[in-house]
C-alpha cells in the first residue's frame, strides 16, 4: 500500500502541485533534514506555548499547590527519623509518649496536607487540560474547513480523521498526567538530594554516587524514545487511513471483491503498529528494569554503610530510616519518568503533525482587505483575462483562456474528458486560483471578495450530491440556515422533488442516512437542485449534475432547470446533450481551450466538433 506523507501546502503565489517544508505534516520526520526537524519541533512548541499561554496564572497555583504538595510528601521521611530518634528514647525511660505523639500527629498533618492538595491538583489540572483539549479540537476542525480543496485532494480523510482522534488522544494523556509525573518527579528527586545531603553529608554523598549513572542511563533512553514512539504514531496513522479508506469506498471493495487483499494490507500495517508498540514497551521494561537495579543496588550499599555508621555511632537509626525511605523516594520517580518518556515522546509527534496543519496555508486565501461588489449583490457576470492554470507546472490544464459570460446567460460546457471543464468551473467557484490571469465576478477580481460573498454568490452542484445526516428540510437548507420551513417547501416543489418528498415516511423530516444511503441516486440529485435553488446563488455551476438521474426524473428536472436557471448566470458541464440544449450558448472545449463558440442551434447547424457529438447523440438514443 502506498501511502502519502506529507501534507503539501501552497502559498498564493504558487502553483497548486508546489509544496513547501511549512506545509509537511510530519508524518516520516525521520527522512527529513536535520534543520526541518528542529524546524518541525520548534513548531510544535510554539503551538503548545500558544495553547498554555491563556493559563499561565492557573499554571503558577498548580506548580504552587505541587510544591505544597510534594513538600508535605518529602516531609514524612524527616518526621520519621525525629520519631525514631526524639520519640522512642522517651519512651524507653518512662517520660511518656507525648513527643511522639506529637511527631505523629504532624506526620498524619503532612498525609492529609498532601491529599488535599493533591485532589486539587489533579482537579485544577483536569479543567485546564479540557479547556486545551477543546480549543485544539476546535482550532484543528475550523483549519480543516477553511483549508482549500487542493489539500483535501492530497490529504487522505484517514489522516484527517487521525488527526482528530490519536493525536489529540495523545496529547490528552500527556494534559492529563503526563506533567504532573514530571513536575512530581523532578522536585522529588531534588527536594530528595538535597534532604539526604543535610540529613549526613557522607552518606548523601554514597547515595547519590549512581546519580551520573543514572543521567546516561536516562539520555539513552529518551534518545532511542524519539525514534520509537513518534514510530509509534506514524504506524498508527497508517492503520487509521487505510481503515477510514477500505469503510468509506466499501461498494467499491465488495464490487471488486478486493476483501482478503485490503485485509492482508490491514494485517501488515497492523503488525507495523504492534511491533512499534513492542519496541516501545521493550525499551520501557529496559528503562524501568535498570533503574529499579540500580536503585535496590543503591539501598544494599547505603543499608551495609549507614548501618556500620550506626554502630559506630555516627549516624543515629532514624537518620538511617530516613535515608532509606528517601531512596525509595527517590527512584519511584524515575520509574516514573519511563511512562513520561513514552507520554511525552507520542504527544510530541502528534504535536508536530497538528502544528503542520495548523500552519498550513490555504492556496486560497483569504484578501487581506476585500473589495465590495459594484451593486452590493452578485449580478452574475463572468469573465475570465488571460487565465492559465496547471495543477502541475509542467501540465497547464488551461494554457490562456479568454472569456466572457454576461450576466443571465446560460452557458453549456462539453468537450472530452480531460478538456478542462470542470477545472474552469472550479476557478470559478475559487476552489483554486488562476496561476497566472484573473477571474472576474461583476468586474472584481476573486482573489479580493470575502468568502460569505463569493460562497452566497456562485454555487456548485455536482454529481456527487453529497447529503449530510439529517432530515430532508435540513439537507435542502444546507446553503440557506434560516429558511423557513414553507421556503424549503416551493424550493423543492419549483425543482420538482415536493412529490416524492412527500412520499417519504416522515416527510420532509425523513432521516436521510449515512450520506443519503436511504434514497436513490435520483432523489439525491434533486435534494441538491432544491438545495442550490434556496440558496439563490447569481451564479449557479452543474458539474454533471444530472448524470444520476434516470429518464423520468431528467425529464422533470429539464423542466425545473428552466425555472432555476432563470436570471441567474449558469454553467452546464454535461455528457448529456438533454440538458445542454436548454443553455443560451455553447462552448466546446479541448486540451483547455474553446475551439467552438456559440448557441446550440448554431452549432449544429454548423456541422462542426458539437454538431458531431449532437448526431452521436441522437444515434445512440434511436438504437
Amino acid at each position: 500500500m502506498t501511502t502519502t506523507s506529507t501534507s503539501p501546502g501552497t502559498s498564493p503565489g504558487k502553483s497548486p502541485g508546489t509544496t513547501s517544508w511549512r506545509g509537511v505534516a510530519s508524518e516520516d520526520q525521520d527522512e527529513l533534514p536535520e534543520k526541518v526537524s528542529i524546524l518541525l519541533r520548534e513548531r510544535s512548541r510554539r503551538l503548545l506555548g500558544d495553547l498554555l499561554r491563556p493559563y499561565r496564572k492557573q499554571i503558577a497555583l498548580l506548580v504552587a499547590i505541587i510544591v505544597v504538595s510534594n513538600a508535605a510528601g518529602l516531609a514524612i521521611p524527616f518526621l520519621v527519623s525525629v520519631g525514631i530518634d526524639q520519640g522512642i528514647p522517651p519512651i524507653a525511660r518512662g517520660s511518656g509518649p507525648s513527643t511522639l505523639l506529637t511527631v505523629v500527629g504532624v506526620i498524619l498533618a503532612a498525609a492529609v496536607t498532601q491529599a488535599l492538595t493533591r485532589q486539587a491538583f489533579l482537579r485544577l489540572s483536569g479543567k485546564i487540560g479540557q479547556s486545551i483539549l477543546l480549543e485544539l479540537r476546535r482550532r484543528v476542525f475550523d483549519h480543516f474547513q477553511r483549508l482549500s480543496l487542493s489539500f483535501h485532494e492530497k490529504y487522505t480523510s484517514g489522516r484527517v480523521i487521525s488527526r482528530l482522534t490519536s493525536d489529540i488522544e495523545a496529547i490528552a494523556e500527556l494534559l492529563q498526567s503526563g506533567f504532573d509525573a514530571l513536575v512530581k518527579a523532578v522536585l522529588t528527586m531534588v527536594g530528595t538530594a538535597v534532604l539526604l545531603l543535610i540529613l549526613d553529608v557522607h552518606l548523601g554523598l554514597v547515595a547519590l554516587i549512581p546519580l551520573p549513572l543514572l543521567v546516561l542511563f536516562t539520555r539513552w533512553f529518551r534518545r532511542q524514545s524519539v525514534l520509537v514512539y513518534r514510530r509509534t504514531r506514524e504506524t498508527v496513522a497508517l492503520v487509521i487511513v487505510h481503515f477510514v479508506e477500505s469503510m468509506t469506498g466499501i461498494r467499491a471493495v465488495q464490487a471488486f471483491r478486493r476483501e482478503s487483499r485490503n485485509q492482508e494490507i490491514f494485517r501488515q500495517l497492523n503488525d507495523d503498529y504492534r511491533g512499534a508498540n513492542a519496541s516501545g514497551m521493550r525499551l520501557g521494561a529496559t528503562f524501568m528494569t535498570g533503574i529499579k537495579l540500580i536503585g535496590n543496588l543503591t539501598i544494599g550499599g547505603v543499608l551495609f554503610y549507614g548501618g556500620s555508621l550506626v554502630l559506630q555511632g555516627e549516624v543515629t537509626p532514624g537518620v538511617l530510616a530516613a535515608f532509606l525511605l528517601y531512596l525509595r523516594q527517590f527512584y519511584e520517580p524515575m520509574q516514573e519518568v519511563s511512562q513520561f518518556y513514552n507520554t511525552l515522546q507520542s504527544a510530541g509527534a502528534a504535536l508536530e503533525k497538528l502544528s503542520g496543519v495548523l500552519e498550513e496555508e490555504p492556496s486560497v486565501p483569504e484578501p487581506r482587505k476585500p473589495q465590495p461588489l459594484p451593486q452590493g449583490r452578485a449580478r452574475g457576470k463572468v469573465c475570465f483575462e488571460g487565465v492559465r492554470f496547471a495543477y502541475v507546472e509542467e501540465m497547464p490544464i488551461l494554457p490562456r483562456l479568454d472569456l466572457k459570460i454576461p450576466a443571465g446567460q446560460s452557458v453549456a460546457l462539453v468537450g472530452a474528458t480531460g478538456a478542462g471543464k470542470t477545472t474552469l468551473a472550479k476557478l470559478i467557484s475559487r476552489f483554486y486560483d488562476p496561476t497566472e490571469g484573473r477571474v472576474l465576478l461583476d468586474g472584481v477580481d476573486l482573489r479580493t471578495l470575502d468568502e460569505p460573498t463569493l460562497r452566497q454568490a456562485v454555487v456548485m452542484v455536482t454529481q456527487e450530491n453529497f447529503l449530510f445526516s439529517g432530515t430532508v428540510a435540513d439537507n435542502i437548507r444546507f446553503g440557506r440556515p434560516d429558511a423557513t420551513d414553507r421556503q424549503v417547501r416551493e424550493a423543492a416543489k419549483a425543482i420538482g422533488a415536493h412529490e416524492f418528498i412527500s412520499g417519504l415516511p416522515d416527510g420532509y423530516d425523513t432521516e436521510v442516512g449515512k450520506r443519503g444511503g436511504r434514497m436513490s441516486a435520483g432523489q439525491r440529485q434533486l435534494v441538491a437542485f432544491a438545495r442550490a435553488f434556496l440558496a439563490d446563488p447569481a451564479v449557479l455551476i452543474l458539474d454533471e449534475a444530472t448524470s444520476s438521474l434516470d429518464v423520468p426524473s431528467e425529464r422533470l428536472v429539464q423542466r425545473a432547470l428552466r425555472t432555476i436557471l432563470a436570471d441567474r448566470t449558469a454553467l452546464i458541464i454535461a455528457h448529456r446533450l438533454s440538458t445542454v440544449e436548454i443553455a443560451d450558448r455553447v462552448l466546446v472545449m479541448d486540451r483547455g481551450e474553446i475551439v467552438e463558440d456559440g448557441p446550440p442551434a448554431r452549432l449544429i447547424a454548423a456541422s462542426g466538433r458539437f454538431a458531431g457529438l449532437h448526431q452521436a447523440w441522437l444515434d445512440s438514443l434511436s438504437s
